[in-house]
């Protein structure tokens, strides 16, 4: 920094400006400390004339001003929005975005309200969502309500701000929609049920016929059987005088 006895005669030097004798704002200065996560905007007569890096800076009270902008990451919610799905159906959702200023400059000077922008953005991408499934595809498939960060980013091009995440959080339906939904999920697992219980049934039945189909071309094999069950114990086997007549008692 150049002061007043290095300056020239006639002329003293403030933030690189020079100004007559007659005004020594010099002598009006200020000094930032720009922490690690920050970044500082020097505005000269309303002008922009540098980004500050982090590190300790003079500049003048008179001249300049400076806008510190804070780098990092951050979490905007967006609260649960009223949707209409494909089919005319309400919808209730919300998201959370993870996102960080880019450029500095760009997100101080571009727009007047950038975060408002990201938010607008975001319920517009959930809107678009939505609209493009009927409220039976969005319940039974989730991949369905994956919120793409790059269509949120589009609606916040040039404005400084880098979108890192973008997520559906909630899926709310109304009252009468969710009773029917959870109805339609049971009948669905109770039909699944009766069908298993019906091919275990008929599994077995075709059991049953094979075993008889194969004990009337092979009577032998009724006669190994027996003696098998005879063998269990507190098995009591009954013979009858009439040739392969057996009855076996418990």
């Amino acid at each position: 920094m150049t002061t007043v006895a290095d300056a020239p005669a006639d002329r003293v030097r403030v933030i690189g400006r020079d100004r007559p004798r007659g005004h020594e704002e010099v002598h009006v200065m200020a000094v930032i400390r720009v922490l690690d996560w920050q970044r500082a905007l020097l505005f000269t007569d309303g002008r922009l004339v540098r980004v500050l890096e982090p590190g300790r800076h003079r500049y003048s009270r008179v001249d300049d001003k400076v806008e510190t902008v804070d780098m990092r990451r951050r979490i905007t919610v967006v609260n649960g929005q009223e949707l209409l799905t494909a089919d005319g159906l309400s919808l209730r959702l919300s998201a959370h975005l993870g996102w960080r200023v880019a450029d500095p400059a760009a997100f101080v000077t571009v727009a007047a309200a950038p975060e408002q922008e990201l938010y607008v953005g975001a319920q517009l991408a959930l809107r678009d969502l939505v609209a493009a499934a009927t409220l039976d595809e969005l319940v039974t498939d989730r991949s369905r309500l994956v919120l793409d960060p790059a269509t949120v980013a589009a609606h916040v091009d040039g404005l400084g701000i880098e979108l890192i995440s973008a997520a559906v959080r909630d899926v709310m339906l109304p009252g009468e929609l969710r009773r029917a939904a959870v109805e339609t999920v049971l009948a669905r697992e109770k039909g699944r049920a009766e069908l298993e219980r019906a091919r275990a049934e008929a599994a077995s039945l075709r059991t049953l016929a094979n075993a008889a189909k194969l004990l009337e071309e092979h009577p032998a094999l009724l006669r190994l059987r027996t003696i098998q069950a005879a063998s269990a114990p507190g098995t009591t086997v009954v013979l009858t005088p009439e040739p392969g007549q057996i009855a076996i008692t418990p």
